[in-house]
This record gives C-alpha cells, sequence and structure tokens, in this order.
C-alpha cells in the first residue's frame, strides 16, 4: 500500500495486480523462558484481526511474540487465497524460511488461514515445506498441534465450523499504535461469488454475540483506543437471534422473536462513547440497507465512509460472477448513500477487470458506472482463475492477459482522476482528524483519517496521536489531504 506522504502520484487505499498482499510482523512481547512466535498476515483485514486472535490463543500456552523471525521458535504466515499472486508471494516467502530451517533445525513453521484450507495437507505430504497447516476455525487447536510437531509429527487440522466465532478471546494487538483497533463481528460467507475461494475457506456465514462485541469496543476504549473498525466479509447479513447458526436466527426472525441486525449493533457500538468512531468492513451491494445508512447519518461517531465493492459495472456479468445485483440496483444504492449522508461520505470499491467472456463494450460498461459514482477510492486486480471456484468449473478463462492489463490500467487511471477529483472537493473545508501518528515522511507533520477514510497531513505542533483535531485542507493530492489545525 502507497506511503501517506503528500508528494506521492499514486492512490492510497488502491491495490493494483502488482500489490495484493500486505505484511504484519508481532511486536517482542516475552518473558524470560517463553518460545517465541513470529507472525506474518497477508491478505484482508480479516487476516490481521484473526493473527491477533492466534497471538492470544498462544500467549495463554506460553508463547510470547517477537518481532524478528530470526529469533523465533515458531513462525506462522497467516495467509490469503484471494489471488494466485498472493498465494506464490507466501511460496517464496516458505522457501526462505525453509533456508533458515536448515540452520536452525528446531524451527518450526505453520500455514494458517485461507490458504491452508485450500491446500490442506499438499504443503504438508507433497511439498513438505511446513510442520503444520491450520484453517481458520481450528485456531483453538493449534496448542494440541504444536505439540504434535514437537513430538516429531507434522500435523494439520482444517475442519470448517458452523458456530466458532472466538467471541470468548481477547486479541493481542499486534503492532497496534494504540488509537486503532479491528473487532470481528462475524466469520465466514453465504454470498457464492462464482469468482471467490472464501466461502470455500472460510466456511458458511455466522454472527457474534452482540453483547461479546460492544464489551470488546468498551475495553478498547477503557485501554485508550478512540476508533474500532467491525470486521466481517459481509457485515450487512449480520444476525443475532441468541445463536451462532444462522438458519435459527432466520427462524426466530420468522417468528417475530427479537434478532439484532447489523444497523442495531452499529447503534450498540456507536453508543458506547461519542469519543468512540466507528468503521465497519465490508458491505455487500444486496444488503445493505437504509436502515443502515439512517443509523450513520444519526451518530456523528459513526464515520461516513463506505467500502461498497461492485466488480463490474455490466449486469451480464455481474450475473456471471454471481453477485445477485444488477447495475441499476448498484446505482440505487449509491443513490440512497449520497441522499442520506451525502455528497461527502466517502464511497471505495472493488473491480475485476477481464472476467470470463468479458467484452469491450462490458468493461466500458464499469468506465461509465464509475464516471457516475466517482469513488474517492478503489482496489482494483485483473481477474485471477481461483482453482475450484464456480467461475473455474463453468467458464473458460479466456481474455488475454494484456487485454485484462490493458483494461485495468484504463480503470486505474479513471480512479486517479476521480480520486484527485473528489479530494480537491474538501480543499478549503474543515475536517475533524483523529490523530494516529507521525507522517511517514517526516517527524514534523502528524497524519491521521477524516470520517471519509481520507488520509490527512498536518504539521506537528504540540499534538499527539489519539486527539481529535480539526484541520483547514489546503492542499489535495489524489493520495493525501493537506492542511492546518485550526484550534
Amino acid at each position: 500500500m502507497a506511503d501517506l506522504i503528500t508528494d506521492i502520484d499514486v492512490l492510497e487505499h488502491t491495490h493494483t495486480h502488482e500489490a495484493s498482499c500486505e505484511v504484519k510482523t508481532t511486536p517482542n512481547n516475552l518473558q524470560v523462558g517463553q518460545r517465541k512466535l513470529y507472525i506474518e498476515s497477508y491478505g484482508c483485514q480479516m487476516n490481521f484481526s484473526d493473527s491477533e486472535i492466534v497471538a492470544s490463543i498462544m500467549n495463554i500456552n506460553g508463547f510470547g511474540t517477537t518481532s524478528s523471525p530470526e529469533d523465533a521458535d515458531l513462525i506462522f504466515l497467516n495467509t490469503c487465497a484471494i489471488r494466485d499472486k498472493a498465494e506464490q508471494t507466501v511460496r517464496n516467502r516458505l522457501v526462505h524460511l525453509n533456508a533458515m530451517k536448515k540452520k536452525k533445525p528446531t524451527l518450526m513453521i505453520g500455514v494458517l488461514g485461507c490458504m491452508a484450507e485450500r491446500l490442506k495437507t499438499k504443503l504438508l505430504e507433497e511439498e513438505k515445506v511446513v510442520d503444520l497447516v491450520v484453517g481458520p476455525d481450528a485456531y483453538r487447536d493449534l496448542p494440541r498441534l504444536v505439540s504434535e510437531v514437537d513430538n516429531g509429527d507434522r500435523a494439520v487440522n482444517v475442519i470448517l465450523s458452523r458456530e466458532e466465532t472466538y467471541a470468548d478471546i481477547t486479541p493481542v494487538r499486534l503492532n497496534s499504535n494504540g488509537i486503532t483497533a479491528f473487532i470481528s463481528i462475524m466469520r465466514g460467507c453465504d454470498n457464492m461469488c462464482s469468482f471467490c475461494v472464501v466461502p470455500f475457506t472460510r466456511g458458511r456465514e455466522r454472527s457474534r454475540d452482540p453483547q461479546s462485541i460492544v464489551q470488546e469496543a468498551k475495553d478498547l476504549f477503557a485501554q485508550g483506543y478512540k476508533e474500532v473498525t467491525l470486521l466481517g466479509q459481509n457485515v450487512d447479513s449480520y444476525k443475532w437471534g441468541g445463536t451462532e447458526d444462522k438458519k435459527e436466527t432466520e427462524k426466530a426472525e420468522k417468528e417475530g422473536k427479537e434478532v439484532i441486525n447489523f444497523a442495531n449493533l452499529l447503534e450498540m457500538v456507536a453508543l458506547v462513547s461519542p469519543e468512540l468512531r466507528v468503521r465497519f468492513s465490508t458491505s455487500h451491494p444486496k444488503d445493505i440497507t437504509d436502515e443502515v445508512l439512517y443509523t450513520m447519518a444519526k451518530y456523528e461517531n459513526i464515520c461516513k465512509y463506505i467500502h461498497l465493492p461492485v466488480q463490474s459495472g455490466n449486469t451480464r456479468v455481474l450475473e456471471l460472477m454471481n453477485r445477485t445485483y444488477t447495475r441499476e440496483w448498484y446505482i440505487n444504492r449509491i443513490d440512497a448513500i449520497r441522499r442520506i449522508l451525502g455528497e461527502d461520505c466517502g464511497i471505495s470499491s472493488d473491480m475485476i477487470t477481464g472476467f470470463c467472456t468479458e467484452t469491450e463494450e462490458e468493461h466500458k460498461d464499469t468506465l461509465t458506472l464509475m464516471e457516475y459514482v466517482k469513488y474517492d477510492f478503489s482496489y482494483m486486480f485483473f481477474y485471477s482463475e481461483r482453482p475450484g471456484t464456480l467461475a473455474a468449473r463453468k467458464f473458460a478463462d479466456d481474455i488475454p492477459d494484456d487485454v485484462k492489463k490493458r483494461r485495468l490500467n484504463e480503470v486505474i487511471a479513471l480512479q486517479t482522476q476521480h480520486s484527485a477529483e473528489r479530494n480537491r472537493r474538501d480543499m478549503g473545508k474543515i475536517h475533524k482528524v483523529l490523530v494516529e501518528g507521525a507522517s511517514k515522511r517526516s517527524e514534523d507533520f502528524l497524519q491521521g483519517r477524516n470520517s471519509a477514510n481520507k488520509v490527512v497531513v498536518f504539521p506537528r505542533k504540540n499534538y499527539q496521536k489519539g486527539q481529535y483535531v480539526n484541520v483547514l485542507v489546503k492542499e489535495a493530492t489524489a493520495a493525501t489531504l493537506i492542511g492546518e489545525i485550526i484550534d
């Protein structure tokens, strides 16, 4: 992801085909005699959140964390399988780690997460590049699996669950700035998008007890955190009817029993404190309701920013993708956001170019939709076929790579233009910004984000991270807003 600096000419928050993974390492958190755990996380925010759960489970079982892989006794790679490039990045990392293991034979290497779930025993038995493989729903079993490896065996658990939410696990905040934190509100996905492996690697959808979510938010606020992001593959479909089982919750709802939906949960978290900002990700166009939007409008501390992936601007392609909405439906949701939350609400998207059978005219439909919406930023990729998905089984990946990349470059160019245009609208306005720390370019400047999730850079003066400041924006690039604090 791009640095948050003022002279950058690529889009912050924009992923391209050359940048689809992020790496996060664990901080030092050791006591004398403890074995040392090092974690790297790749891919989505859910993986980063899961790594914090893993660190907590391992900490309870005698492992501290270290920021140095060379010092570690146990290394976990928490992996992403959404694109082939993400998997190749992990494979290349495993080559490096196995070279380290030759010098330190006691080093234990494990692959966690979506890639572990997808490849299962192949990594253990065929390639023999890891000691243990653990899927996203089996992290409670890690201590036992590590013991198996200690006894000379290789270990695997990739069993998916319909109930596991880790609601009772207090995450260890890794590489935290002490200001912002993730809270996982649900796991799994029931949306069978034809291009996506997530339903196969993370299992069916289940929601977490809302009281545990609210308590986690309260605990974070008491520790000095000022912003939480509620995470789920599809947060809008969150529902709690007294059980993690989605079918039982839907049955309770039909019987007229009280069910807490996502709008209700948003309000519950917002009421923890007006000083605690609330964000969420990710929304699905088929599920985001006016009720959610009106709840956002009601509370100043619910940030006015929505990530609403469209994937394609053409209805036929959306149908092939099994997105279950049309171009017209998506535009209706955009219109509702603008009507209820105003023109300044930040909107971002995901887009895929070169999906199976996509014509040039259908690609242009994506460009015209972008012109209609004018996203603040986007995550943009060309189509990467994933084994086991519906698209891989039913459709030929028939768009040449050079066409995919050319179309992607057209999308990126237009998004760059729109990001700059949207940011210029913010010039001359005062923005409430939560200070997150020093600017990446200079210690003389601080940076934070406004409600619309845009990065704002301003002179440090005597301000500290965790404070709210009012910043008058005087300059803007496609990536960053630059201004001065107004007392």
